[in-house]
This record gives structure tokens, sequence and C-alpha cells, in this order.
């Protein structure tokens, strides 16, 4: 579920805009690893998934989301953290902070070293990201949809709450199929 249009470029800055659901970080910190070995280094992320990059020395570099709203409340101490083991803080965007570090410094340091702490990390994501979305899902557009589809019989609006509807249903699946499968690695 991503796709990539290359919005403006320079021979030193970059801007991408690319997609990546919520519970799709590991893709992104993948395709943010190849940029940098490409040449090109996050400087940061605005807007609607826009990424800006500066060009730099091609290098093998580790990026590493995290998504802690705990971390966000005590950001000196968080940071510091992150720094004391080698990371290089970046940026928040939409609950993600954003790090990196050589990958030949990453060694057992990585944020998220076994599948305890991404399974933790899918926690904070859902309780912070998807949890508002079912409430807002169950309270608002469902019943909006079964009346607008039984009730009212307006197809057009019907359709229109449908792919809503579709929409939050492929999130949560994702989500979902995402967390079963961290849950099933023990």
């Amino acid at each position: 579920m991503r796709s990539k249009t290359e919005k403006r470029q320079n021979a030193n800055s970059k801007v991408e805009i690319k997609y990546f659901s919520i519970v799709d970080y590991d893709k992104e910190q993948e395709y943010l690893r190849r940029m940098h070995k490409s040449g090109w280094k996050l400087t940061r992320v605005s807007g609607i998934c826009v990424y800006h990059f500066e060009k730099c020395e091609p290098e093998d570099v580790i990026y590493q989301l995290d998504y802690n709203q705990e971390g966000i409340e005590h950001k000196s101490e968080y940071l510091q953290l992150f720094a004391d083991c080698g990371w290089e803080y970046i940026q928040d965007y939409v609950g993600y902070s954003y790090f990196r570090k050589p990958a030949a410094t990453a060694g057992s340091d990585e944020i998220f070293c076994d599948d305890e702490s991404r399974r933790e990390m899918l926690r904070r994501v859902f309780t912070g990201r998807l949890l508002p979305l079912a409430v807002i899902f169950g309270i608002l557009l469902l019943p909006q949809f079964i009346s607008v589809m039984f009730v009212e019989r307006d197809y057009v609006a019907g359709v229109i709450l449908g792919v809503m509807v579709g929409l939050y249903i492929a999130i949560f699946a994702a989500f979902a199929i995402k967390y079963v499968g961290y849950m099933r690695k023990k």
C-alpha cells in the first residue's frame, strides 16, 4: 500500500512523496536506508508523507522509528537515552520519532532488537492511533453507513461512506495481520 511520486529535485536536495500506513514503519525504515545508501540523507518529513532529503556521501545508515508518547512527554531524557546509544535524533512526525546511525555501529543497540520490543511498540501504536480510529468508526461512520444505505437509500452517499468503511477495515486488517505475525514469533 505504497506509492511514490518524486516532487522536486535539485543538485543538493530532493523531495519525495511516499505513503506508508501506520503499521508499515519497517518498510519506511528500509526506504530511508536505501535512500541514504544512494546518497540522499533524510532531513525531515512534513505535510502528508512528504520526505525531504539532502545530498550526502552514500553510506549504509540504519533508520529507526519509535512510537512512544511517554518519550515525547519526557523529551530530554528520551532523546538522551538514544543519544547515549549512538542514535541521531532527526524529528518527530505524527507520533513517531525518527532516529538514525551508521550500520557499522548499530550492533545490538538497535531500538527494537527483539520481537517483544516490536510487539510493545505495536501495542503503543494500537492504543495511540488505532483505538481512536475504532471509536470514530463505531460512533460516526458505521451508523451513518447503515442509515444511508438502508433507511434513506441514498446510494451515492452510501458508496462514499462504503469506501470510507472499506478503508477503515483495510487499516484494521493490516494492523491485525502484522500484530498477529509478531505475536506468533515467540
